[in-house]
């Protein structure tokens, strides 16, 4: 019987550093095995991909039904995800004179990555099914695990979605990863310099979202067109939130966690600074708000839906974010960091062994 693959791929956390990685900067994010995508390829003999029951919805009570669910999902499932990372997949292997052995196979999905909260569901879902077709065609050792990101986020550029290389890398290393997003490493070798951490150096961390984000604010606002058009406050702003990530990459090796925490708080005032409330979004700021507000240090664990929080203070003070979130109707969990994945014939396709 042919083999059946299965992959998951986990949510991530933008810890620190973000969003400088769109702006040539550093990062350090964490995956997380809080929520997960899971993808499974099944050899068949058309190639399918299957609809989610939920995710995909094409069948529906009626017409109040359909539109209740689109205002809260919006349009799009993880079909057309498939779709393009199979699409990328393809072109880029006859690029580089990867053969692909014949044979089809049936592509199914499933998450539990709450929608719009900032933890990268979407290229989760594409993560997982780039590992299943890399051990399908068995190819994983021609396909360079720093390259790897570049195709998650080309397939989801296909489809419109704006963003960064940082979450793609903390789903294709997992664990905890610094990044060095620097033009000259851009330029010269299509992508940055990532290096893992041990995930044993992060203080104890917790996850604060909405059930039910409504007000996720324009969170691109004008930010990067003013970068473009070289606006100073914009771009030293930009390498002061690149500078924390270089700082915390030195705070987590050193367990200095008063500096992190004095870190995590700068990184969102930053962005504040640049984005403003209007962008941000009441929501997002009020869960940053009921974090500070117990003295705990917060920021936005992406561009906005959930944020990461540390409590300095211990298991006191945790218990008081813990009333304060159940109070303003946020859901509190602790952040499970999923040390590192990556395979020996991973690290063997690495371009920088």
């Amino acid at each position: 019987m042919a083999e059946v693959i299965e992959h998951k791929a986990y949510a991530r956390i933008g810890f620190l550093g973000n969003p400088s990685d769109v702006y040539y900067g550093n990062t350090i994010a964490i995956s997380i095995s809080n929520f997960w995508a899971s993808v499974k390829l099944e050899p068949s003999n058309h190639l399918i991909i299957k609809p989610h029951p939920f995710n995909d919805l094409v069948e529906f009570n009626s017409i109040d039904h359909l539109v209740i669910r689109l205002e809260s999902e919006g349009y799009y499932g993880g079909v057309r995800l498939l779709m393009a990372i199979c699409k990328v997949f393809f072109k880029y292997c006859k690029k580089n004179n990867i053969a692909l052995h014949g044979g089809n196979f049936t592509l199914s999905y499933d998450t539990n990555i709450p929608r719009q909260t900032g933890l990268s569901g979407s290229s989760a879902i594409v993560c997982a099914a780039l590992n299943c077709m890399l051990d399908f065609y068995k190819v994983r050792h021609l396909v360079k695990v720093e390259e790897r990101p570049n195709l998650i986020l080309e397939a989801e550029k296909e489809l419109g979605i704006v963003a960064g290389l940082q979450d793609r890398v903390a789903q294709v290393y997992g664990g905890l990863v610094f990044m060095d997003f620097s033009k000259i490493h851009m330029d010269k070798l299509g992508h940055g310099i990532y290096t893992p951490m041990d995930v044993s150096l992060l203080p104890p961390l917790h996850l604060i979202y909405a059930e039910n984000p409504s007000d996720s604010g324009k969170v691109h606002s004008t930010v990067k067109k003013r970068w473009l058009d070289g606006d100073e406050f914009i771009r030293s702003t930009m390498n002061e939130v690149a500078n924390v990530a270089v700082e915390g990459r030195q705070a987590l090796l050193d367990k200095d966690y008063t500096k992190l925490a004095s870190l995590m708080n700068h990184n969102f005032d930053l962005r504040r600074k640049m984005f403003g409330d209007e962008a941000l979004g009441d929501m997002n700021i009020k869960m940053v708000q009921v974090a500070r507000d117990v003295g705990a240090a917060s920021k936005f664990t992406g561009s906005g839906g959930a944020v990461v929080a540390y409590c300095p203070d211990g298991s006191e003070q945790v218990k008081r974010l813990e009333d304060a979130c159940k109070n303003a109707g946020f859901i509190f969990q602790p952040v499970q960091a999923v040390p590192s994945f990556l395979k020996d014939i991973d690290v063997q396709s690495s371009s920088s062994k």
